[in-house]
């Protein structure tokens, strides 16, 4: 633990050169080590030198015992205080503060270096993937020592201190060692315990930063706090080891998944004004059985990650390591997410690689250069957000969010990420004029460093976390986004079909006497639906921004506009793809989504409002129910046109197969609020046909009329199929059908 550099030399043996004890008092020397802590000497001794502003008295206590082996001298009332050694010898640090009050502490300069070269060649190179347990604070034994070791990467800054309520916020107490040529300053501070406040206090090139959080905290404090916080380390035992064992196949192209989207600060909320937001332990024991009454095989949660703002709802995240502290410590979405596994819900986390906010105690400019962000605005700065844009093509930035990314699989338990602006990230050109993008090394407009991001991290969680999943949050036509790497792919598991959301709402938005003129936009998805492998979705982007809410957007009176919304979660569900559903669209509450208040959970008092509870709970275990609902959603075999075409009347029907033996299902939809008696559809399956469901139901608000039980065909040939069957389509509803044989 000491170490055995020969002392500078200079007048006094104790006290360093004019300039160095200035610069340690002005806070500006480069190298603590060099002058700090113990330092052999030509004759074998000792010289130890404490900076310790405001210290009355500082001795040397041995190590194992109680004996004093020195008293340090005051240096010119500078707060340097040194003293001599006759040989090496282990010891802490007893200081006298003003007040009487006396610290017992080992002296953090007196231990060597701390990260091996191996992490920090890894982190050069942008491919160290348990980064989250070797940068940031990191409570360890060192020497018998407890303690926490701090690192933190700022290769531009003159000078980077750890700071917090330990060392008064005082820069100068313990400024860091530079660990060249890799940037990573490193610092081990004993005997602090979890819990603690910290930030890191940077001299930049051209003077003193404001206060940074630490971009690699596991734990935060909760806003409008900024501090960093020493998490306790990770020691959870997780009981989830049949869920995790299974994943895979529950989360494959052929298993069935229905997603419900929370934001989990304002799914249910407390009445009180201090605290409003339920705790993870909170949620657990209300959402998760919610989510499994009503069937959803998943929850998604909007980021997580610590975000100063909450009207970014964790889409501007600067703590990609730590989960937002309003919700609870740690463990606790552990619990969580160890809850949701036990119950049979897996737990997606949306992610956000893309861009950072612009907050002065965050990633901006961090060592006083654009470190985490590009320099040049035009790659570096989001105009649609005001954000900075993540450099992706610096290797150590590369590392740093990939390794977020494998933090919140391997830790937390976490099923899979849906990655969020991934359009913004393909494109340099994205959401900019002419002039205001840098193109490619090729002159084109793909940002060929974000694609390869992108494939490592789906090659990287392919490989390390078997099962797990990546979703795309994709807007544009870029090819293969869910096809693997090998193929050309990006290798995302799933898209989101953003087009498909947005034709179909505008669909059923339209009034029913105008629908006939804009048939295509309920068939359009079918012509590429099967070009991805796509998730379905109806989410938060939805109903916020003066959208309004899902009942909101329906069309005609009180009960046409429920069964609007019936028959579009019927036509939704029965339609190839996985679905995903945000929060409070089973209630159709009729309310745009504010994330500073809770749900309309008073709305279920209305039977029109429960009935569309009700209808999600059906179809959420028909959907699982039959595996022609979900066995071949990303297959063009599983889907087969019977109508498509009858505009006239807003009607639509097909068949979905599944694999082998698997009993078709048929889908009828009529989206005019006129009932279709005696409707014939062409069938390619003779005999009986099971009703399964009718959105029209009163179970579900609607005025029952329809087709009690099951439908046989005739031998009618109808819609290039060799039989027919004739039913009554009710007005504004969807019609489900199994072949019974």
């Amino acid at each position: 633990m000491i170490k055995t550099r020969m002392q500078h030399t200079d007048a006094s043996p104790l006290e360093p050169p004019a300039a160095v004890l200035d610069a340690l008092v002005r806070g500006s020397c480069h190298d603590p080590f060099a002058w700090l802590g113990p330092h052999g000497t030509p004759d074998g001794g000792v010289v130890v030198r404490a900076f310790l502003p405001s210290a009355e008295r500082v001795e040397l206590v041995e190590r194992d015992g109680e004996a004093v082996l020195a008293t340090l001298e005051p240096l010119r009332d500078s707060g340097l205080f040194a003293g001599r050694l006759a040989r090496p010898a282990a010891y802490r640090l007893r200081i006298r503060w003003p007040g009487g009050a006396t610290q017992e502490t080992e002296d953090p300069y007196a231990f060597g270096l701390l990260l091996g070269d191996l992490d920090l060649y890894l982190i050069g190179e942008g491919r160290h993937q348990e980064l989250g347990r070797c940068l940031g604070a990191q409570m360890m034994t060192i020497d018998g020592v407890d303690g926490v070791r701090f690192a933190v990467w700022a290769p531009n800054a003159r000078r980077v201190s750890v700071v917090g309520d330990f060392n008064g916020w005082d820069g100068r107490r313990h400024p860091m060692r530079l660990r060249k040529p890799s940037g990573i300053w490193e610092l081990f501070v004993p005997r602090l315990p979890a819990g603690t406040r910290y930030k890191y206090e940077i001299l930049g090139a051209h003077g003193l930063l404001p206060l940074k959080a630490d971009p690699l905290a596991r734990q935060c404090e909760a806003p409008p706090q900024t501090a960093s916080i020493v998490a306790a380390p990770d020691r959870y035992e997780w009981h989830d080891q049949a869920w995790m064992a299974a994943r895979a196949q529950r989360q494959s192209v052929h298993a069935p998944m229905a997603v419900y989207e929370v934001h989990a600060g304002s799914w249910r909320r407390r009445w009180d004004p201090g605290h409003p937001s339920l705790s993870w332990d909170e949620l657990a024991e209300q959402l998760i059985p919610y989510v499994a009454d009503l069937g959803f095989t998943h929850i998604e949660l909007l980021p997580v990650m610590a975000h100063p703002f909450g009207g970014s709802w964790g889409y501007q995240p600067l703590g990609l390591y730590a989960p937002h502290a309003p919700l609870g410590e740690p463990d606790g979405l552990r619990r969580f997410v160890d809850r949701a596994h036990q119950a049979g819900i897996g737990v997606l986390l949306d992610w956000v690689p893309a861009h950072f906010p612009t907050d002065a105690h965050g990633l901006a400019r961090f060592d006083g250069t654009a470190l985490y962000e590009h320099e040049d605005p035009r790659e570096g700065f989001h105009q649609d957000w005001n954000t900075l844009i993540y450099n992706l093509g610096r290797r150590e930035v590369h590392g740093f969010v990939l390794a977020s990314a494998l933090h919140w699989l391997e830790h937390y338990h976490i099923d899979g990420l849906r990655v969020d602006a991934v359009a913004s990230m393909l494109y340099r050109d994205y959401s900019r004029k002419a002039g205001e993008w840098i193109p490619n090394r090729y002159g084109g407009r793909e940002n060929l460093e974000n694609v390869e991001f992108l494939r490592e991290l789906n090659e990287t969680v392919r490989q390390r976390c078997p099962g797990a999943i990546t979703v795309a949050e994709e807007s544009t036509a870029w090819p293969g986004v869910s096809r693997p790497v090998a193929e050309g792919g990006l290798g995302f598991n799933y898209k989101w079909n953003m087009g498909w959301m947005h034709d179909t709402l505008e669909y059923v938005r339209r009034d029913p006497i105008h629908r006939r003129h804009h048939h295509h936009e309920l068939t359009f998805g079918l012509v590429y639906a099967f070009s991805e492998n796509f998730v379905l979705p109806l989410s938060h982007d939805e109903v916020v921004h003066g959208k309004g809410s899902l009942i909101g957007k329906m069309p005609g009176d009180g009960w046409q506009r429920f069964a609007n919304l019936r028959a579009y979660f019927a036509f939704m569900w029965a339609h190839p793809g996985k679905k995903l559903l945000f929060m409070g669209g089973e209630l159709a509450q009729e309310r745009e989504w504010n994330h500073d208040a809770q749900l309309d959970w008073p709305a279920l008092a209305d039977p029109r409002h429960a009935g569309i509870q009700q209808l999600i709970r059906d179809l959420n275990r028909l959907y699982a129910q039959e595996p022609a609902l979900h066995a071949a959603d990303c297959e063009s075999y599983g889907f087969q046109w019977l109508i498509g075409d009858d505009a006239a009347n807003s009607v639509y029907a097909w068949v979905r197969w599944g694999h082998g033996d698997a009993r078709p299902v048929l889908a009828v939809c009529n989206f005019t609020p006129v009932p279709r008696h005696g409707y014939q559809v062409g069938c390619p399956c003779p005999g009986r046909w099971q009703v399964l469901l009718n959105t029209d139901s009163a179970f579900y608000g609607g005025s029952n009329t329809g087709n009690a039980g099951a439908l046989e065909t005739t031998p009618t040939p109808m819609h290039g199929q060799p039989h027919a069957l004739t039913l009554t389509i009710p007005p504004l509803a969807v019609v489900w059908l199994r072949h019974e044989g």
